[in-house]
């Protein structure tokens, strides 16, 4: 797979988004998919439109492909090649419609969340009211797409890019800020992952890490809000519940973890490690494993400092038959500051070796 440290494909060609002076929301012209195509189509990158909304849709030489709604930088699909047999793609994200007024938005998928953190009383997502625009793609011999989005939310100047290739998905974002003051964020990259079934659905790679109960971050693209992650569930005839009360941290003691059960957490160094000159932090990569379809998925954190783990328990029955589980790279526990005229920078990666 090509290097992502400077989150680019391997002919890079990121142009920064362009600032602007007001801080107040803005409603978003978006271009229609011809002219989109005119301007940034390549072999395997297709705009298309689906309810006035324009998404985008990559497709690399193996099949495997992915679909990324632009006004909310939404991945809703990911199909990756997985087996040799027949076309060999499996959906792997779990993606539903969102209930209420707007038919067009999803549930789930991969999305990005920035929230502020700069005072105690703003919790907002930065993003909310902000439209995405597309800013640049690049392909290279369609076995690696790239599309950059931008969007420009007050003071901050946001790109987020978003590269296939035949074994693996990456989603990077690049945060600029243009103020005066610095800015304090919380932020993640929230995978919906689907999974065949609800007791064959594990977690390998976080023996050792230190992890509490907590609420994810809140989003537009969340199935379950921060009060139904974290409300507990029977798991016996009494009543007990496994998982630790918030604020209580402990290690993970066992090399994989069976996500059957309902539970929501942040996988991260605690706060009195943190005071030490030296302390452990989570690891880059840990690998979700579909006993059901036999699939396993490696997932890369870059520049964020925690993990979000969750699942459903017996909440996933409400959206259908299949399992899903919430993960990925995530600065939760505390902000990330950003300086004037500084840049900040986070990935996640998906990868996998199922052929």
């Amino acid at each position: 797979m090509a290097s992502l440290l400077s989150f680019s494909l391997p002919k890079p060609n990121i142009i920064k988004a362009v600032s602007a002076s007001s801080a107040t929301p803005t409603t978003t012209t978006l271009p229609a998919p011809e002219a989109l195509d005119e301007k940034f189509g390549r072999k395997g990158i297709k705009f298309s439109e689906s309810n006035n909304v324009p998404f985008v849709e990559l497709t690399v030489r193996n099949g495997s492909s992915l679909k990324l709604r632009i006004p909310d930088a939404h991945v809703t699909s990911y199909k990756p090649k997985v087996y040799w047999k027949d076309d060999g793609l499996e959906e792997i994200l779990y993606t539903v419609p969102a209930a209420g007024t707007d038919s067009t938005k999803f549930k789930g998928g991969i999305g990005l969340v920035i929230n502020d953190a700069t005072e105690k009383s703003s919790k907002g997502s930065v993003l909310s009211g902000y439209d995405w625009t597309v800013k640049d793609a690049d392909n290279d011999a369609i076995d690696a797409l790239q599309v950059e989005l931008s969007c420009t939310a007050g003071t901050l100047d946001i790109s987020y890019v978003v590269s296939l290739y035949p074994v693996s998905i990456a989603t990077a974002v690049i945060v600029r800020n243009n103020g005066r003051k610095d800015v304090s964020l919380t932020s993640a990259i929230l995978s919906h992952l689907n999974f065949k079934k609800r007791s064959r659905t594990a977690i390998h790679g976080l023996r050792g890490c230190s992890y509490c109960s907590h609420p994810p971050l809140s989003s537009p693209f969340e199935l379950l809000s921060p009060s139904e992650a974290m409300k507990t569930e029977s798991s016996g005839w009494f009543g007990s519940d496994s998982e630790e009360k918030p604020g209580v941290w402990t290690k993970q003691d066992v090399p994989i973890t069976i996500l059957k059960d309902k539970l929501s957490r942040v996988y991260a160094a605690p706060p009195s490690e943190r005071l030490k000159p030296i302390f452990d932090t989570p690891p880059s990569k840990y690998e979700t494993l579909d006993q059901g379809r036999e699939l396993s998925f490696r997932v890369i954190r870059m520049g964020f400092q925690d993990i979000y783990l969750s699942s459903p328990g017996s909440l996933a029955e409400k959206y259908g038959k299949d399992y899903f589980i919430c993960t990925g790279p995530a600065s939760m526990l505390v902000p990330v500051v950003i300086k004037p005229g500084e840049n900040w920078r986070g990935a996640q990666v998906i990868e996998h070796d199922n052929l």
